[in-house]
């Protein structure tokens, strides 16, 4: 996978505790507690441990993320990833072999969906209809 040019890279061995703000694509495969924000790429390679409330435009994880996932793109989860927290994005790849112990929220509240056959043969339904 092509990500792009990598702006920042916190490697295998390193930890850092704190907030991570950044724009472009950042890889980590060390250890994180904290928060992330950006609204770029997020790059979590196997090595890596990531404890954080995360607030991203996309995540590609295959690495060990305990924490809350906001993602205004996408969120793909690797064979080799682990996940526990829940994951709000539009789109969610999980990859054979990843585990994802939590809850995921798809879309937001302004997005409606046109009800079922049932839903709208109800007497509210019918009564609200023009």
């Amino acid at each position: 996978m092509d990500f792009g040019e990598i702006k920042a890279f916190l490697g295998e061995g390193t930890e850092f505790k704190g907030t991570l703000f950044f724009e472009g694509t950042v890889r980590i495969d060390g250890r994180l507690e904290g928060e992330i924000v950006s609204p770029d790429l997020l790059i979590v390679g196997e090595p890596a441990f990531i404890k954080a409330q995360i607030d991203v435009g996309t995540v590609v994880n295959s690495g060990k993320i305990i924490g809350n996932i906001c993602a205004k793109k996408k969120v793909e989860l690797l064979s080799s990833s682990r996940v526990v927290g829940t994951i709000k994005t539009p789109a969610l790849i999980i990859a054979e072999g990843a585990t994802f112990n939590g809850n995921c929220e798809m879309g937001g509240p302004e997005e409606t969906y046109p009800p079922s056959a049932e839903e709208a043969a109800t007497p509210e339904a019918l009564e609200a209809s023009p």
